[in-house]
């Protein structure tokens, strides 16, 4: 499973930030960027990532 932000979309609410921070957390401009320099998803994480791409208000994150 991969996942990717769209930062052009990404307002900043911070909902995949709280459910997986693991996965996500905020830049300097206050915008969700992943924590790891893949956008490949660890197994363990795979639930909190999709769950993550399914509260963003604004459908900033994709599964694939």
């Amino acid at each position: 499973m991969e996942i990717s932000i769209d930062r052009d979309r990404c307002e900043g609410h911070g909902q995949c930030v709280a459910l997986a921070p693991d996965l996500f957390e905020f830049d300097d401009d206050g915008i969700a960027t992943l924590r790891a320099d893949t956008q490949v998803v660890p197994t363990d994480q795979a639930d909190n990532a999709a769950k993550a791409a399914d509260i963003c208000p604004v459908v900033a994150l994709t599964i694939r």
